[in-house]
């Protein structure tokens, strides 16, 4: 069998092949493949494999179609706009938070990625490559404070928003006064700088207040400014 296969193969007439291939892949526009791939990741939630891509019911282009048009998967998800899931290389992984980063006017979360799943890589990806999100955001360019400068900035912010409040602010009021400035970290963020621990906010209120002394504020025992 393997012998009369292999007779079979090189008896194909090259030509009639070559027509033969053209015609498949006038089936489809460019547009149409792409729409197809934009349509099985929203499906699936992330960029398609060539095998989930074929195993997804609703699609009618079979993955070697995709490469013949495009030359190669991976460039056909890039036309459509989305990540190759495993050959993706450093610069465009920075690529795309430097994109996300312009739509969204702010350094990207993770929260922003993974609402964006098929058209942005996984936080993971991130983490395995950079080592941490943030060190990749600093990469990319962005101002991304970390250690002791992240709990710098917190305080600094805090005390801006005790001077506005006149009082040291609650956990309420900083996430309401992020609601209208998205350059201040989350309320949650803030939090768990201090481990989560009992009194961790009345922790980070003590460094406001601490820092506004030393500016000459007077800070009563009420918290107020």
């Amino acid at each position: 069998m393997p012998r009369e296969r292999y007779r079979a193969v090189a008896a194909i007439d090259p030509k009639a092949l070559a027509r033969f291939q053209a015609g498949i892949r006038k089936r489809y526009s460019d547009e149409q493949i792409l729409a197809e791939l934009r349509a099985s990741a929203e499906r699936l939630g992330r960029s398609p494999t060539m095998r989930e891509f074929a195993a997804d019911a609703e699609t009618t282009v079979h993955p070697q179609t995709v490469i013949e048009h495009f030359g190669s998967w991976n460039n056909a998800k890039r036309e459509a706009g989305l990540v190759p899931r495993r050959f993706a290389t450093r610069e465009e992984l920075l690529q795309l938070l430097r994109d996300l980063g312009e739509e969204l006017g702010r350094p990207p979360t993770a929260k922003d990625i993974d609402a964006r799943k098929g058209a942005m890589p996984s936080k993971s990806l991130y983490w395995h490559t950079f080592g941490s999100l943030t060190t990749a955001l600093r990469e990319a360019g962005f101002d991304v404070p970390v250690g002791e400068e992240r709990l710098e900035r917190a305080v600094e912010q805090g005390v801006e928003l005790a001077r506005r409040l006149k009082r040291l602010p609650k956990f309420a009021d900083w996430a309401e006064a992020r609601k209208a400035d998205s350059s201040l970290m989350t309320e949650w963020q803030v939090y768990r700088m201090f481990d989560a621990r009992r009194g961790a906010w009345s922790t980070f209120q003590f460094l406001i207040s601490e820092r506004l002394r030393e500016q000459g504020v007077e800070v009563g025992p009420d918290g107020k400014v």
